[in-house]
């Protein structure tokens, strides 16, 4: 098991949200002593906790030790009495969710405040160190598991059926699983690009409402990520639409259909690009940088991939699968620069030179991986 670069406060309760197969639990029994790990997907503790949440007592053997309730979503009422149990017993409580539907739509107030929220991701190349394989990540994700069987596309397709699709009819979001599975195909390819909500739906013949319901869901099954559009101070005409991604680059290559028109180039583009950003994303939460994610989007299609925001500064990062740099690649990061002088530009790309082009960092995209860290806050 990789050592993962998620530190939490232990100064209080917290919620630790994160899809399936990110590693929670695991990373939860490697991190603190199992007395007091309650597990709702068990099906006894599940009809027990369910019927009468005041038996969680049971199930709590030392009360100087974190008491861990995981899939806390399994259960939103529960949340009532581990709330009284933090005011009059002083109890601490970690719980962990792959959804945050239920609880929304149960109207819980998430403690009140007497809890932070966490967010737990995919692997980052940080964290597998000399393990990290590009080649591999691109194809497979960065899922725990896909790191630990023989057969990655097995199970990667096995989540996908197992959980994208079962999930989602165990919870009754929907009913019409074809319908279902025809839209993440078709939402497979707005991956890395402005999102076109009535383009999907007629793509996978599903009305637009619904389609925006199923946009939803992924969102609350937190395997979705939508960048807003960078736009403060803006000086040009910009889009408002978001930009989507399907949280891990095995996950979209696994939905992605391919065909003989598909451009391998524009499907390794996205991928890179999807590969950058949930790893800037994981970290940026982990090591607690504060930036805010966006990227930028003129309505001449001028297009900036990623920026970051926040106490730490302006940075704007174009990602490029290509091995060799056309002088257009360069030409967004420029007005980028026009309108924000002080952003620091970088293009990551398949390439093996690093150099400086325009005051912009063209960094190989091995080097960035390696040492991502450095290169965002040198």
């Amino acid at each position: 098991m990789y050592t993962r670069s998620f530190k939490p406060s232990l100064d209080s309760s917290f919620f630790l949200f994160g899809a399936r197969g990110t590693g929670k639990s695991s990373w939860l029994k490697a991190s603190y002593n199992q007395i007091n790990y309650i597990d709702l997907l068990d099906d006894e503790i599940f009809n027990n906790l369910s019927a009468q949440p005041k038996n969680i007592s049971d199930y709590i053997q030392n009360a100087k030790l974190p008491i861990i309730i995981d899939e806390v979503q399994k259960i939103p009422h529960l949340l009532d009495e581990v709330h009284r149990l933090i005011e009059l017993k002083k109890y601490k409580f970690i719980l962990t969710g792959s959804s945050a539907r239920k609880l929304r739509k149960s109207g819980v107030n998430l403690l009140a405040g007497r809890a932070y929220t966490y967010q737990f991701h995919p692997l980052t190349a940080t964290e597998m160190g000399a393990d990290f394989n590009l080649n591999k990540a691109l194809r497979y994700g960065l899922l725990p598991m896909v790191t630990q069987v023989s057969e990655p596309d097995k199970f990667l397709q096995s989540y996908i059926r197992t959980y994208l699709k079962e999930e989602v009819l165990q919870e009754r979001l929907t009913r019409n699983l074809p319908a279902f599975s025809r839209f993440l195909q078709s939402a497979s390819f707005s991956q890395a690009a402005p999102l076109n909500v009535s383009k999907v739906a007629s793509d996978c013949a599903v009305e637009r409402k619904i389609v925006e319901d199923y946009f939803s869901i992924l969102r609350d099954l937190l395997v979705s990520i939508e960048l807003p559009i960078f736009s403060k101070k803006a000086k040009r005409e910009l889009i408002t639409k978001s930009k989507f991604f399907f949280f891990d680059v095995g996950i979209y290559k696994a939905i992605r259909p391919r065909g003989p028109l598909d451009s391998d180039q524009d499907i390794n583009g996205f991928a890179l690009e999807t590969l950058v950003l949930q790893n800037v994303r994981a970290l940026n939460d982990y090591l607690e940088w504060g930036f805010e994610l966006f990227y930028w989007h003129t309505k001449k299609h001028e297009e900036v991939d990623l920026v970051l925001y926040g106490p730490k500064g302006l940075f704007a990062f174009e990602v490029k699968s290509s091995s060799r740099l056309r002088k257009e690649d360069f030409k967004s990061l420029l007005l980028f620069k026009e309108d924000y002088p002080m952003v620091k530009n970088f293009i990551i790309y398949g390439g093996n030179e690093e150099k400086i082009v325009h005051g912009i960092q063209v960094i190989p995209a091995k080097l960035f991986f390696a040492d991502i860290t450095n290169y965002i806050l040198s």
